[in-house]
């Protein structure tokens, strides 16, 4: 048996699904914590600046509604995406959700006031134009028209800013990986118009830049996506911030639009809750509302969509044939937010129209011409932004940071959601989820090109029965050798193995020991396991006959049948197109 000590729960076991109500109830004195399972090291699981997080988002986020769902790797039909390979063992730190590349400079914004706007008087205001998916804006801003911004200078009309506090970083990075969120606002005044209603996240879009800017990742977050909704500080109006309490799941509410605008909370609420659902830290944020998605499409002279089926919505007044159109100021909002997307009227047909429109800014604005001259005037009065973009400069370094993408590696995705969902309401795919967050945390992009095998992992296997190896528990938690070689033998036919306790020290993640001539057994483990070609370490010699491999469980180990290995690839059937894409869409 393994001695290391009483077993302890992960903070995303805080909250525990009843297998009698279906509802996750909150445990409320949980067992001393476990050793992190991702250490807080430079340049892992921190901000853009190089603020380090403490651990794992995901696993602080004891409210994730997918907290318990078991990690498993689902094919992909295009085939694997490039990436970089995972750290060996030995290396003393653990690979890390969120983590950077690079430290970058700057520092955290110290003010507590995460939700509350910075006063600025606005010449006019949305006119109450529900806006479903309003941070589509925002690549148009970011994407080619700032160009045209960074050539201005510094002048001009002043930037709208939000304060969202400590939620974004204090300065812009141009090094490294860069993260944006891309809300989508509802209500009157919530892209900063002076005395407007906060509105509600309606939609929004996670923009990952790769640290060497060869790709690009806008994944949509459905506003009617069911997630719990972590504790969110907000003010202070008194000198002392006050606390939202954390919202958890309950049937169907709350969904990601309540995330902002309800109970005081702010759009740093937003990205506390794309931080801890993803894994993926959030560094910057743009907010647009419909006034701001009608002066944008206005500045590029409409917007230029392709539909494979008619959409017709008489409650938005939209009744477009199948083929193309160019949008105007009046129809923009509409399309966006229409619950008539076809061809199934569902949150990912929505998406798929809000990701067309978005995709066909960003190709105009890079186009040249009028667009490209009116469009910086039309982001600068429209938008919202954090405090660091609040100037035209930041904003045009932003933007020639995304100009370096090219469009043809800038991909557009939706958030998995569970088939099935009904009234409106969306809940997540879990496995297909994680693996989507876990490829944009490691800074792989979603339609890279097949990566070649790993040789360590090709060739001839052995059976199972005659697959031999020791299990060493590496973990520092109690019992995970011992569970691992119960599955082996019971489950998968490895019966010449066994359990040898503790190892001498705890590892970052699980390794193979084995010899020359014991390369196919490695591989039949690999298999079984889920190893990444990483883990594997052939020593020097050949060994005897009937010798084991040195099977040393690490950190990075969750469960037996769990694979050890990240995914290299997304998940199967999830839909993806390429910001130069002219398809029409439906």
């Amino acid at each position: 048996m393994d001695t290391q000590g009483p077993e302890a729960v992960d903070p995303a076991d805080q909250w525990v699904l009843d297998p009698v109500t279906g509802e996750y109830q909150l445990r409320m004195d949980p067992p001393a914590p476990a050793p992190e399972r991702y250490p807080a090291t430079p340049g892992s699981g921190g901000h853009a600046d190089g603020t380090a997080a403490s651990s794992s988002p995901q696993a602080a986020f004891a409210e994730a509604p997918f907290a318990e769902a078991p990690f498993t790797e689902q094919p992909f039909t295009g085939g694997p995406a490039a990436g970089p390979a995972p750290a060996t063992s030995g290396s003393g730190a653990a690979p890390a959700p969120g983590g950077r590349a690079a430290a970058r400079r700057g520092g955290r914004r110290a003010a507590p006031n995460s939700g509350r706007r910075k006063p600025k008087t606005r010449a006019s205001g949305s006119r109450g134009v529900v806006l479903g998916a309003g941070a589509l804006g925002l690549a148009l801003v970011v994407g080619g028209v700032g160009f045209a911004v960074a050539q201005r200078g510094s002048g001009g009309s002043g930037v709208h800013t939000v304060d969202v506090g400590q939620a974004a970083a204090a300065t812009l990075s141009t090094s490294g990986p860069l993260n944006v969120l891309l809300i989508g606002t509802t209500g009157q005044g919530t892209a900063g118009q002076s005395g407007g209603a906060a509105g509600q996240a309606d939609s929004a879009v996670l923009l990952h830049l790769s640290a060497d800017r060869g790709n690009a990742t806008a994944l949509t977050i459905p506003g009617d996506l069911v997630t719990a909704i972590p504790d969110c500080p907000v003010g202070p109006q008194t000198g002392t911030a006050k606390v939202v309490p954390a919202t958890p799941v309950k049937g169907a509410s709350p969904t990601f639009r309540q995330s902002m605008g309800v109970d005081g909370r702010g759009a740093a609420c937003t990205m506390r809750l794309v931080d801890l659902l993803t894994g993926v830290k959030v560094d910057h944020v743009v907010l647009a509302d419909a006034a701001a998605v009608q002066q944008l499409t206005t500045a590029a002279g409409g917007v230029q969509v392709c539909l494979k089926d008619p959409l017709s919505d008489p409650a938005a007044h939209l009744d477009l044939p199948a083929g193309q159109h160019r949008l105007t100021a009046a129809q923009a909002p509409a399309f966006l937010t229409t619950r008539s997307a076809p061809p199934g009227n569902s949150a990912v047909d929505r998406a798929r129209l809000q990701q067309a429109y978005l995709a066909a800014l960003l190709r105009q604005s890079r186009a040249g011409g009028a667009a490209a001259k009116a469009l910086p005037d039309a982001a600068a009065r429209s938008l919202t932004v954090d405090p660091a973009l609040g100037s035209t400069r930041a904003l045009g370094e932003l933007a020639a940071e995304i100009g370096k993408v090219d469009l043809r590696h800038i991909t557009f995705a939706t958030v998995p959601v569970a088939s099935g969902s009904s009234g409106g309401a969306v809940t997540l795919d879990a496995p297909a989820a994680k693996q989507v967050f876990s490829l944009i945390s490691r800074d792989i992009s979603l339609s890279a090109p097949p990566a070649a095998p790993d040789p360590r992992l090709t060739g001839p296997k052995a059976t199972p029965h005659n697959t031999r190896v020791t299990v060493l528990n590496g973990t520092g938690s109690f019992g995970a050798s011992q569970d691992v070689l119960l599955w082996l033998q019971n489950d998968k036919g490895v019966n010449r193995s066994a359990n040898g306790g503790d190892a001498r020290a705890t590892l970052a993640t699980t390794r193979l020991d084995y010899a020359p001539n014991q390369a196919d057994q490695a591989r039949s483990l690999a298999a079984i396991m889920g190893l990444p070609a990483s883990a594997l370490h052939e020593g020097a010699k050949n060994v005897p006959a009937l010798t084991y491999m040195t099977l040393t469980l690490g950190k990075d180990y969750t469960a037996p049948g769990t694979p050890i290995a990240l995914p290299s690839t997304p998940p199967r059937n999830l839909a993806l197109t390429t910001a130069d894409s002219t398809a029409c869409v439906g």
